[in-house]
């Protein structure tokens, strides 16, 4: 029986669902984005069957229909559904990063007796737009469910069959939970990254060398204060309240930490960074809220060509790499030249296929 799945916005996100949701061969996925050329891109790679002539097309025959905008367009065109031409049992949901918003939503499409069970796949790229769409983007990463306590379990149940494709880990949870797990696991990592960079900013002028030190391990720590400006202003004001909390605690606890300054015991700075090492040791290595990429850090002896010769071994083994340099700053750093995989699968085969040669060797972090 063919499932009929209409997306619209066919970014990243979008397009990615597209391919991942038609290794199922019963989906068959319509499209519609607010550009023509998009929409052609994503109907000559595949990743749609049909395209929409327009938004209210899109919604006529489907069985699901996904949002893949930004929260502010998604809450908008959900205050517009009710008016469109839809399917008796048609599920709706969308993949935006703040839930309140788009559940609150949600509410009028409720009082109509229409479906909508908010989602949210925790992955990115470091790319953009439709030309950037994998269909393995989802694979081992959470995607969050966030139906009101209205929704029936077996249209829940539809939902999460209909994403088995993605190979993602379908998690359920309230709308309010999740907002509040994210602002401590991503947005607010994402303003204090910004912070650390604003810091750095501020005292380049009196110690200009400081940039060129910040190459190393400060680079990977802010790492994510390169996203996009506009998106993350919008996620932030999307989730004021849940990330004033956490500037609330993150205030107490670097009072914490003045304090155990001005004491200055050594145990006690010890057992505070033995803490915090022990914990992150024991994070879970998967997707997790935050974007990353699969980092190997490679010891390699200093003579001409020799990235080359890594590239080329790579390329040999059919390994895709999203990003390499040279860290000139180790303090911290295991290994100089640092190479970045999109999957943990790409990562190890590229350390076996690198252990093979006696010459390098290298670490993951």
């Amino acid at each position: 029986m063919k499932i009929n799945v209409s997306i619209i916005g066919l970014g990243l996100i979008g397009g990615s669902l597209g391919l991942a949701l038609k290794r199922n061969r019963n989906v068959h996925v319509t499209g519609f984005d607010n550009s023509y050329g998009t929409m052609q891109e994503a109907y000559r790679r595949g990743i749609i069957d049909t395209i929409a002539a327009s938004i209210h097309k899109v919604s006529e025959e489907a069985d699901v229909i996904i949002f893949a905008t930004p929260v502010n367009t998604t809450v908008r065109l959900l205050q517009e559904v009710p008016a469109w031409k839809l399917k008796d049992h048609v599920i709706i949901s969308d993949t935006g990063s703040t839930k309140g918003p788009i559940m609150n939503a949600a509410t009028t499409l409720q009082e109509h007796g229409i479906t909508f069970i908010g989602g949210h796949p925790m992955t990115g790229s470091h790319k953009s737009g439709v030309s950037a769409a994998r269909e393995y983007l989802f694979e081992n990463a959470y995607y969050i469910l966030t139906p009101s306590e209205q929704v029936k379990k077996e249209q829940i149940q539809k939902l999460q069959e209909l994403l088995v494709p993605t190979k993602g880990k379908v998690v359920v949870m309230n709308a309010e939970e999740h907002d509040r797990m994210t602002a401590i696991v991503s947005h607010f990592p994402h303003l204090i990254a910004s912070s650390l960079v604003g810091r750095l900013s501020e005292q380049q002028e009196s110690q200009p060398f400081v940039r060129e030190l910040a190459a190393g391990g400060f680079r990977d720590l802010t790492r994510i204060a390169s996203a996009d400006p506009v998106m993350w202003r919008d996620i932030t004001i999307q989730n004021k309240d849940e990330l004033l909390k956490q500037l609330d605690g993150w205030t107490d606890e670097m009072a914490r930490i003045r304090k155990m300054l001005l004491e200055n015991d050594p145990e006690q700075i010890q057992n505070f960074f033995s803490e915090a090492k022990n914990y992150r040791d024991e994070l879970p290595i998967s997707k997790g809220a935050l974007f990353t990429t699969y980092d190997l850090h490679v010891d390699i002896p200093d003579h001409p060509g020799i990235i080359s010769e890594i590239t080329k071994i790579l390329a040999d083994e059919q390994i895709s790499i999203t990003n390499i340099r040279i860290v000139e700053t180790r303090t911290d750093v295991f290994g100089i030249l640092v190479i970045s995989f999109q999957t943990i699968a790409d990562r190890n085969k590229a350390q076996l296929a690198l252990s093979e040669e006696t010459d390098y060797s290298s670490h993951i972090v």
